[in-house]
């Protein structure tokens, strides 16, 4: 690392030429290609099932399965929530319950009157915007939005009476607390579960970049920046799960320690040098993600408590002030300047022209076209492009799966619940490979879910569902094309310009000798949080059209002075260069 000291104040990288947009190509090749499944993906594929499987059961027992799709609205909410610590994810969830049954309350109430399909429409396509900017701003998911207009959609379209609503609402609510006891079971036996994954992730990122340096300049190392900006962002969601996790216990005290050797080993990498060693860091995730005691490295010099001030941003956060901010900070993602605004609009206008095209040409179901767009509303084009070929090939396929699992579901009513908890799993399995995948195990369930209700002509089935798709993803994509995003750029502006604050923080703390461990340590996750907020926003505008041009390298120079000035306070922090080997633990 070099020598240099740190000297505050703004990088010069405001004078930099800009470049025109960089817009990902359109490829099919990379919408469609497979990625390895996620690390945690049996526990929403298990969780709702269980949460499913129970209300089904019971209704089927009592001969009224018929209501399984107001039971299975409740049931889906146990699919939200897996990667947060257990104190928040029990807020979360309470959340979600009670948005689902807000959601379908309001289609129940609008089905039971009125019967104008144009109503029902135009409301299910406000469901779907407010639902999406709400999910977007409170960054529940996934599976974001696509449920609750899934379940807020078909409500619509379900005849229904004023005095039925009461009772359906509390089959929901009824599902959807059993659910939330579900996602929050794990915590009887590994409470701390979400937080070692967390940490595992964090030390698994900078272990690889630690191993890949990239190009040396001098004695300064420059690794490669996605390796970088990987590390970067597993980090700063280590300690937002850590900061979210509840009170402190002595399985957290190590795991924010862990933490701190992972941030050391990004933003200073030395490899084969103490916590900077692949191997070690390696090593620590594997034994932090299992079973066993959390390793306890040592503390970096420099520090009182050890902690890096955790425990003063905890008590900050939770204190009155630090939950106003949090209110005014999601205030501000839902006001009239939001960049989620064009977002809503393009959802509102793809459902509606999903609906009403589908309406025209007398499809009786054109809630699957209102979902289908909802799907396709992605944060800018590039992704809604990957999403409508996804959906559209993996409902195709599926409707070739429903139609050959549709004799067997029919051969009695246990064989339809059976049918259903089996796709549910599978969608849940195979949605992190590749949405399309997941769509193939989607498809059919939906389809299914007719069945309760009684037998459908399965040609019907199967020709509406296509039409349907086509015309929801031609509406989505058209509607993402026209509706154009132009904050997306202004976004990155905001996000420069919060980096650049961060890191001058950074440096000034980290050159004062009398600033606490508490304020520099809160100044470099400042920091860290900054850039990955500056690489998201950047990645969201660069899949826009019709955008002024983007200012690349100032957000690639705001990027590395940024990485520089976390190098370069970690040394002055003193991270540990010569811890024990684990085996010395």
């Amino acid at each position: 690392m070099s020598d240099t000291p740190v000297r505050p104040g703004r990088p010069s990288v405001r004078k930099l030429p800009q470049l025109p947009p960089a817009v990902r190509g359109l490829s099919p090749a990379s919408a469609l290609r497979l990625s390895p499944p996620s690390d945690t993906w049996f526990k929403p594929a298990l969780s709702v099932v269980v949460a499913s499987a129970v209300p089904h059961l019971t209704l089927l027992a009592l001969g009224r399965l018929d209501l399984a799709v107001y039971s299975m609205a409740g049931s889906l909410c146990a699919l939200y929530g897996h990667g947060l610590p257990y104190a928040r994810r029990a807020r979360a969830l309470a959340g979600v319950v009670l948005g689902m049954a807000a959601g379908l309350a309001v289609s129940l109430v609008t089905a039971s009157l009125t019967g104008s399909t144009a109503v029902l429409i135009a409301v299910g396509a406000l469901l779907a915007a407010v639902q999406k900017v709400l999910c977007d701003a409170t960054r529940i998911g996934p599976p974001g939005h696509v449920i609750f207009t899934f379940v807020s959609s078909a409500a619509l379209f379900a005849p229904q009476r004023l005095d039925q609503i009461p009772g359906h609402l509390a089959l929901t609510l009824g599902a959807g607390a059993f659910a939330w006891l579900v996602a929050l079971a794990p915590a009887l036996v590994r409470r701390e579960g979400p937080e070692r994954r967390a940490v595992a992730r964090a030390l698994e990122a900078a272990a690889v970049c630690a191993a890949d340096p990239g190009p040396r300049n001098g004695n300064a190392v420059d690794p490669g920046p996605r390796n970088r900006r990987a590390a970067a962002a597993a980090v700063h969601a280590a300690w937002r799960c850590l900061l979210d996790c509840g009170r402190p216990t002595p399985v957290r005290r190590s795991l924010e320690r862990l933490v701190v050797q992972a941030e050391a080993a990004f933003a200073a990498p030395r490899p084969g040098a103490g916590a900077a060693d692949p191997e070690r860091l390696r090593a620590w995730a594997a034994r932090t993600r299992g079973r066993g005691t959390v390793p306890m490295p040592p503390p970096a010099p420099g520090t009182a408590d050890e902690l890096y001030g955790i425990d003063a941003e905890r008590a900050v956060l939770r204190a009155r002030e630090g939950r106003r901010a949090a209110r005014r900070a999601l205030l501000r993602r839902l006001g009239p300047g939001s960049p989620l605004l064009p977002v809503a609009v393009r959802t509102l206008f793809g459902c509606a022209l999903a609906g009403y095209l589908c309406a025209a040409l007398g499809v009786g179901r054109p809630y699957w076209a209102i979902v289908t767009a909802a799907s396709l509303c992605q944060a800018n084009l590039t992704l809604s492009w990957n999403r409508a070929l996804q959906r559209t090939l993996g409902n195709l396929l599926g409707v070739l799966v429903f139609a050959a699992v549709l004799p067997v579901s029919r051969i009695g009513p246990l064989a339809l619940v059976c049918c259903c908890l089996f796709f549910g799993f599978a969608a849940e399995a195979l949605i992190t490979r590749n949405y399309w995948l997941g769509s193939v195990a989607v498809t059919p369930m939906a389809l299914l879910v007719l069945e309760f209700g009684g037998a459908h002509p399965a040609g019907e089935l199967i020709g509406d569902r296509v039409l349907d798709t086509v015309l929801g993803a031609a509406a989505g994509f058209l509607a993402a094309t026209l509706v154009t995003n132009r904050r997306a750029a202004g976004r990155v502006e905001r996000a420069l310009d919060a980096t650049d604050r961060a890191r001058a923080a950074a440096e000034r703390t980290g050159a004062d000798p009398a600033a606490a461990p508490v304020e520099r340590d809160r100044a470099r996750r400042t920091l860290t949080a900054s850039l990955v907020e500056l690489r998201e926003a950047g990645d969201t505008a660069a899949g826009e059209w019709w955008q002024r041009a983007l200012p690349e390298q100032r957000l690639l120079a705001a990027e590395r002075a940024g990485h520089r000035t976390l190098a370069a306070t970690a040394q002055r922090r003193g991270p540990t260069a010569h811890a024990p080997s684990i085996g010395a633990e």
